[in-house]
């Protein structure tokens, strides 16, 4: 199940977005870059207000024996001048490769055709091979006019109509 995050659901969505980033930062940059303690307070503000702007999109299992949602992915994006950016996508590393991203995924161009923008924007970690796999697959590019934005590269999704 997808939907928009509450202010509930602020202590998972920072747990899950920092053990997603644990997993492609590690070994790359230095730990007090996405894990030391001012970071984990500047990501838990960011978070805060991505959720309070109705920003955030949560995937959800069900539990085991039938309970009730379990936090699998998480989506958040924005607007500027008409283009969509999607400034975060993550699934919890034990949930990859089982539809939870292409789930987010497919909500995110949903809420942005509803929007009516035609053209989203990403950027993803270079050293992020599977990630930019997935993104490949779901039709992102390279943004021919800004390829890169440091040491992460720029994506460009061009949002074709609906169909009915």
């Amino acid at each position: 199940m997808i939907r928009y995050a509450t202010s509930a659901d602020l202590d998972a969505v920072t747990a899950l977005y920092a053990e997603a980033r644990a997993t492609y930062y590690r070994g790359h940059l230095p730990e007090s870059a996405y894990a030391g303690p001012e970071e984990l307070a500047r990501t838990r503000a960011g978070w805060a207000g991505a959720i309070e702007r109705g920003a955030v999109l949560c995937a959800e299992i069900q539990g085991e024996g039938g309970e009730g949602g379990v936090l699998a992915g998480i989506a958040a994006y924005g607007e500027r001048d008409g283009v969509m950016f999607l400034t975060q996508l993550h699934v919890a590393p034990a949930l990859w490769r089982k539809g939870v991203g292409g789930a987010l995924h497919t909500a995110c161009v949903e809420a942005w055709r509803a929007a009516g923008a035609t053209t989203a924007t990403l950027e993803v970690f270079e050293k992020n091979e599977r990630a930019q796999a997935f993104y490949a697959a779901h039709g992102w590019t390279p943004d021919p006019d800004s390829p890169r934005s440091g040491d992460h590269l720029v994506l460009r999704l061009t949002l074709a109509p609906e169909t009915e």
